[in-house]
């Protein structure tokens, strides 16, 4: 039977990276609210990204029960940094009778940096992709946002760190 597979992690740890991977395992499609942000918009919504995010967020919801609905497993790379989020997906899934399985990516300082540091650098060399750059600011506010999950809420606990 069908899942969702629900990609969590801070911003930088690797949540696409690795979706990306689990997609070829898994056979599953990836729904990721920065890639549609920045291919509708190229990344320019401004005040307007937190509200267009939830509506994406919530397309993509339905849009992943019409995919389990044809046996196709959906990964969702959103980042699910609030409790809330979690507990509400969850939820959903269980009002659909969907197996949501949550994958945490968990990612040590040094290697987060040096994520930080090349995105930024990618972004500066026009070949960022879906990301937009990081500064100062931006970090602190999305910083702000992020709550570590706790172990009873993933199933997979995914450790990322460069030698």
């Amino acid at each position: 039977m069908a899942k969702i597979i629900a990609i969590c992690g801070k911003i930088c740890s690797g949540k696409t990276y690795y979706s990306n991977r689990l997609k070829e395992k898994e056979k599953a499609v990836i729904l990721s609210c920065d890639e549609l942000t920045k291919e509708l918009f190229d990344n320019n919504l401004g005040e307007e990204h937190d509200e267009m995010t939830l509506k994406i967020c919530n397309y993509f919801k339905k849009k992943a029960v019409d995919l389990i609905n044809v046996d196709c497993n959906v990964i969702l790379d959103w980042g699910f940094w609030k409790s809330a989020d979690r507990k509400s997906l969850t939820e959903f899934c269980r009002s659909q009778n969907i197996h949501c399985e949550w994958h945490y990516i968990d990612v040590d300082d040094k290697t987060w940096n040096k994520n930080i540091e090349e995105r930024n650098n990618r972004i500066l060399n026009g070949k960022g992709g879906s990301d937009y750059y990081l500064d100062e600011g931006l970090m602190g506010k999305l910083l702000s946002l992020w709550e570590a999950p706790s172990k009873d809420e993933i199933d997979v606990w995914h450790k990322v760190q460069r030698g």
